[in-house]
C-alpha cells in the first residue's frame, strides 16, 4: 500500500514539473506491481524496491527525505523533502527576482520564505476564484491579478502556482501573462504613471507633456527611477479622448494635464500625500521591467526608430512619409472612405520638405 501511495504522489509530482512520459509509465506500472504483491505486508526492503522501480528515461527517481505514508491535510500536497527545488529544473532557493526560476512547488514547505507564506494565506481567495468557473483555466487571468495585488508583479513563483492550481502547464500561464501589458512580469516602482500617446491626446498637447514628464523623473519609457518609487509608460488610448492629454496613475484617471499638475503629482506622491494607494513591492525593481524576449527584434523600416511614438519607415527618419503613403496615391485614394481623402480641401498644406 505505501509503495501505491508513493507512485501515486510521486506521478502526481512529475506530471507537475512537466516530465510525464510514456518511459515513466512503464516503469510506475512495476511500482504499482510491486505495491499489489506486497500489499499487507510490506517490508523494508520491498517498499525500496518500489521505490527503486521509478525511473524516468532510464535514470532512477530518488525522493529524498519523502515519507511515503504522510499525506497532506487540506491544500496543496506536502512532502517533507528538505532538498527540493520546485518545479523549475534549474531553480535555485532565493534566486534573484526577474531570473524566471521558480522555487515554488506545492511538494515542498520552505520555512521562513515570503512567497510560500503569502501563497498560503491566498489559499482560501485562489480556491474561492477558481470555483466561480466551470473550467479551472478560467481562473488564470484573475489570479495573476491577485498575486500582482500582493506582491507588486506576476513572480516565476506566482507562475508556477497558478499553472498548479489551474491544471496549466508553465508555458500555457506564461504566455498567457506575457500577452497582457497590465501583468507585470519583473517588479516596477510603487506607481506607475501611464500617460496616453494615442491621437486624441497627441492633438491636445501629450508630446510635450510626455516630455516633460520624463524630464521630471529622469527615467525614460519602461523605466523605474532608482528609490523604486516611479516607473513609466506611454501607452495607447485610455478612453478619456474628452478629457485629454490625461494619464492613469495605478490605473486612477488624471485628467486634462498641464506641466504644474504633473509637478504637483509627483510631488504629492513623493511627500506621500496622493490620493492613490501605492502597488505593493516585495522584491526592490530594477531599471526596467521590460522583457527583452517579448519584443524581439523590429521591422526592417523601424531599424533606425528609437522613439516610441514614430511609426518610421524605410528611409523615413520623421515617420511623416507614412502619411503620404496614403494621401496623394491614387491606388489607395480610390479604395479609401476617409473625408481627407475625397474632401481634398480639408488637406493640410504641403510644407516645404514636400510633404503633408
Amino acid at each position: 500500500m505505501h509503495a501505491l501511495r508513493y507512485e501515486a504522489r510521486r506521478t502526481e509530482k512529475l506530471r507537475f514539473a512537466g516530465v510525464y512520459s510514456g518511459s515513466f509509465l512503464k516503469q510506475t506500472e512495476r511500482a504499482r506491481s510491486v505495491g499489489e504483491a506486497t500489499r499487507g505486508s510490506v517490508s523494508n526492503q520491498q517498499r525500496a524496491e518500489g521505490a527503486r522501480a521509478l525511473h524516468f528515461e532510464g535514470e532512477p527517481v530518488h525522493v529524498p527525505g519523502f515519507l511515503p505514508s504522510i499525506e497532506p491535510q487540506g491544500g496543496p500536497p506536502v512532502s517533507t523533502q528538505t532538498d527540493a527545488t520546485g518545479v523549475h529544473p534549474a531553480a535555485i532557493p532565493g534566486s534573484a527576482a526577474g531570473d524566471g526560476l521558480a522555487g515554488w512547488s506545492p511538494f515542498t514547505q520552505r520555512p521562513g520564505n515570503p512567497f510560500d507564506a503569502r501563497h498560503a494565506r491566498l489559499v482560501p481567495e485562489i480556491e474561492r476564484i477558481i470555483a466561480q468557473y466551470e473550467e479551472k483555466r478560467s481562473g488564470l487571468i484573475p489570479l495573476a491579478h491577485l498575486f500582482q495585488e500582493h506582491e507588486g508583479y506576476v513572480s516565476p513563483n506566482a507562475v508556477a502556482a497558478i499553472a498548479y492550481h489551474v491544471g496549466e502547464t508553465l508555458a500555457a500561464v506564461e504566455s498567457t501573462i506575457s500577452f497582457y501589458t497590465l501583468l507585470y512580469r519583473k517588479p516596477v516602482g510603487k506607481y506607475m504613471i501611464q500617460v496616453c500617446r494615442n491621437l486624441s491626446c497627441m492633438l491636445n498637447g501629450a508630446e510635450e507633456i510626455m516630455a516633460y514628464a520624463r524630464e521630471r523623473l529622469g527615467i525614460a519609457h519602461l523605466e523605474t527611477t532608482g528609490d523604486g518609487l516611479f516607473s513609466y509608460e506611454e501607452v495607447e488610448c485610455l478612453a478619456a479622448c474628452d478629457r485629454a492629454p490625461c494619464a492613469q496613475v495605478n490605473l486612477e484617471f488624471v485628467y486634462d494635464l498641464t506641466r504644474e499638475s504633473v509637478d504637483a503629482m509627483i510631488a504629492a506622491i513623493r511627500a506621500g500625500t496622493y490620493g492613490v494607494k501605492p502597488l505593493a513591492q516585495t522584491v526592490p525593481p530594477g531599471r526596467t521591467w521590460k522583457v527583452a524576449a517579448d519584443t524581439g527584434r523590429k521591422s526592417a523600416g523601424a531599424q533606425s526608430q528609437s522613439h516610441p511614438n514614430n511609426a518610421g519607415g524605410i528611409g523615413d527618419t520623421s515617420g511623416v512619409q507614412m502619411f503620404d503613403l496614403i494621401v496623394g496615391k491614387v491606388q489607395y485614394e480610390s479604395r479609401s472612405t476617409e473625408r481627407l481623402v475625397h474632401e481634398t480641401q480639408l488637406r493640410p498644406e504641403i510644407s516645404g520638405n514636400g510633404h503633408h
